[in-house]
């Protein structure tokens, strides 16, 4: 009986450890910052609006729309080294 209890136990554990998520913040926010530099100069220099910023291997990809004089805005896709 002590052991069907161990291994019920045993069990219990494993279960529980195996839902636990498993995330890595530090990589992700490093990757962020890396490219909102890159981002902040893309919007400068076309003077557009940020869309969007995706790390790429080892470049950025940054996304905006740039408004014409009077046309209809278009969007631009710059890839930047990091």
């Amino acid at each position: 009986m002590a052991s069907s209890l161990s291994v019920a136990a045993i069990l219990a554990m494993m279960a529980g450890s195996a839902a636990l998520p498993v995330t890595t913040p530090t990589l992700v926010a490093r990757a962020k910052s890396d490219c909102s530099d890159a981002a902040a100069q893309v919007v400068e220099k076309t003077g557009g609006q940020l869309l969007s910023v995706q790390p790429s291997g080892d470049a950025c990809v940054i996304t905006v729309l740039v408004q014409g004089n009077g046309e209809r805005p278009r969007k631009v896709t710059v890839k930047v080294p990091m």
